[in-house]
Order: structure tokens, then C-alpha cells, then sequence
């Protein structure tokens, strides 16, 4: 009896080159989507071998629910980056939106919500408006609505002479305070926004189109994506994001604190662009800017247990990670043009 042995089919060159080239695209996009996370987890690590109290409960509950606010509007800021676009304005927004919370929280928890929803999602939405039907600058737009938002707030507080608080009794209190199951509601708050949030960017029609408009605003026009609404819809979502994220804040803080939010639009694009998102658009992660907050809240907690460092510390190294990641994205970008 003769046995035929069949030899399997040589590897090409071409066949190898392609095989490589896949690979290192699935690499650059792993690294791109997920660094952020290495680099939390082995900076975790790191800091719970050095520090005793930085594992415990207390702490981590902590960093929680400090990070629950600059997370809520990180997400909006999230949807407006991978458009293109920037707001500038989310810091002043989220204090108006606070001062907003404390003084309409004597009328009761709806109106305690609705007023900064109503009047900061309408500055979201005049943002938008101006962006995409007179094709200003997001820059110069948003840059406007920062000083007004910030003059508004201003103005209701006597130049912030004068402190609303909330009503220790009151139901709206609650929301910011109150846990559930040993965690606090503005935390569980945030997980729920950032599920929707990845549902909408990655299962709707809607998140097409924002990846879409971030990618190439003329090719989304030609294929029919509504360019305009598009737009409109992401910075009022921002606003109403951000005046959420201060309602809250008023909440667990009792009070409509006036010296909040300066350099908060920093640091929500600082996460944003740390968590993955291309600072041109057209690219970007959700789950990725929760990561990018938490990162930034751990260097903060660490230079805190550390003592001997001044609180500027963390803007300074909150900074270096931000040139780093966008190093990093550039040549990840440039090697994947090349394969």
C-alpha cells in the first residue's frame, strides 16, 4: 500500500508580511484602548505595596465618589472630542450648575434638578448651535460660554459673596450622601451614565455618526450623516452632563460651593485623551475615560499619602502623563499609516 504524504502549503513572503501587519495593528489598538489601564493597575499596585492606607475601604471609597463628578463630565466631554471638537466651558458650567442645585433646592428635589439641567444644557446647546450652523471655532465659542456661565454664577452670588446651602432634611441631600449598598449614589450614578454612554457610542446610529463627524466631516455630510444635529446634540449633552455633575456635587457637599470647577475642563480633557480618545476625533473609548479619571484621582491620593509634596504635584505629573499619552497616540497613529 502506498501512503501519498501531502506537504502543506508554503508561507509566501506576502502571506508573512500580511500576518505581521495584522498583528501589529491588533497590538497598536490594544495599546491605544487599554494602556491607560496597564498603567492604573500597575500604578494601584505600586502604591498598595507602599502606602498602608491606600487599599483600605475608607480610601478607595473615597476616590470613588471624588471621582464620580469629574467622571460625569468627562463622559460628555468624551462625545465632543470624538467629533472634533473641545468645550472650554464645562467647568463654569459645573459650578453654575451646583449654585443653580443649592438655590432651587429650596423649592423642592425636582426643581433642585431640573434648574441646572434646564439652564446648563441650554448653554450646551446654544455651544452647539453656534459650532455647527455658523461653523465658528469650538476654541472661541466655548471659550465665550466659559466667562458667561462663570459671569451668570457670579451674579446670582453676589460675586460669590453669598453661599446657597442645602437643606440638611431635604430629599435632594440625599442623592449626593446617601449609599446603596455601601457605595454612594452619585458613584452608582456614574456607572449607569458611562453604560449608557458606551451603548449609545457603540450600538446606535447616533454613535456612528459621531465617529463619523470626528473621522471626516465632509465624507459623513456625502454619506448622509446629519452633520448639524450632530453636533448640536453633543454639546448639549455635554452641558447637561456637566450641570448633572454640579447638581450632584451640591448635593453631597450641601452647599452650591462657588470656588469649584477652575481648571476643571483641564483635567476632563486630560482623562479623555489619557483614556485613548484621539484629540482630532474620529477615535475614541468610553470605558476609557473612566480609566483616564480614576489614573488622574490615583496620582492625586498618592501624592497626598506621600505628605511631604505640595498639592501642585499632581498638575505637574497630571501633565507629563498627558504628553506622554499624546506622544504615544502620534506614533501609534504614524506606525499604523505605515503598515
Amino acid at each position: 500500500m502506498t501512503v501519498l504524504k501531502v506537504r502543506p502549503p508554503a508561507v509566501t513572503p506576502a502571506a508573512r508580511t500580511e500576518a505581521g501587519t495584522n498583528r501589529g495593528e491588533r497590538l497598536s489598538a490594544l495599546a491605544q484602548q487599554h494602556g491607560a489601564l496597564v498603567a492604573l493597575v500597575l500604578l494601584a499596585a505600586v502604591a498598595s505595596l507602599s502606602f498602608d492606607s491606600f487599599a483600605t475601604g475608607d480610601n478607595i471609597e473615597n476616590m470613588a465618589l471624588s471621582s464620580a463628578f469629574l467622571a460625569i463630565v468627562a463622559l460628555g466631554m468624551t462625545f465632543v472630542i470624538i467629533t472634533g471638537g473641545i468645550d472650554l466651558s464645562v467647568g463654569s458650567v459645573f459650578v453654575l450648575g451646583g449654585v443653580l442645585a443649592a438655590w432651587g433646592s429650596r423649592h423642592g428635589t425636582l426643581v433642585a434638578l431640573l434648574l441646572p439641567l434646564a439652564g446648563c444644557g441650554l448653554i450646551g446647546l446654544v455651544n452647539g448651535v453656534l459650532i455647527a450652523r455658523t461653523r465658528m471655532a469650538p476654541f472661541i465659542v466655548t471659550l465665550a460660554s466659559m466667562l458667561a456661565a462663570r459671569g451668570v454664577m457670579l451674579n446670582i452670588t453676589d460675586e460669590g459673596a453669598t453661599t446657597y446651602l442645602v437643606d440638611k432634611n431635604s430629599l435632594f441631600i440625599r442623592l449626593g450622601q446617601d449609599e446603596l449598598l455601601g457605595i454612594g449614589i452619585p458613584v452608582w450614578i456614574t456607572v449607569v451614565l458611562f453604560v449608557a454612554g458606551a451603548v449609545v457610542l457603540r450600538r446606535t446610529r447616533f454613535g456612528q455618526h459621531v465617529y463619523a463627524v470626528g473621522g471626516n466631516e465632509d465624507a459623513a455630510a456625502l454619506m448622509g450623516a446629519p452633520v448639524a444635529r450632530t453636533k448640536i446634540i453633543v454639546y448639549t449633552l455635554s452641558g447637561l452632563l456637566a450641570g448633572l455633575a454640579g447638581a450632584l456635587n451640591a448635593a453631597w457637599l450641601a452647599s452650591g460651593v462657588t470656588i469649584l470647577g477652575f481648571g476643571m475642563e483641564l483635567d476632563a480633557i486630560a482623562a479623555v485623551v489619557i483614556g485613548g480618545t484621539l484629540l482630532t476625533g474620529g477615535l475614541g473609548f468610553i470605558s476609557g475615560s473612566l480609566v483616564g479619571v480614576l489614573l488622574l484621582k490615583v496620582i492625586q491620593n498618592i501624592i497626598n499619602q506621600v505628605g511631604s509634596l505640595d498639592s501642585a504635584y499632581q498638575q505637574v505629573v497630571s501633565g507629563g502623563f498627558l504628553v506622554l499619552v499624546v506622544i504615544a497616540q502620534t506614533w501609534l497613529g504614524r506606525r499604523q499609516q505605515v503598515i
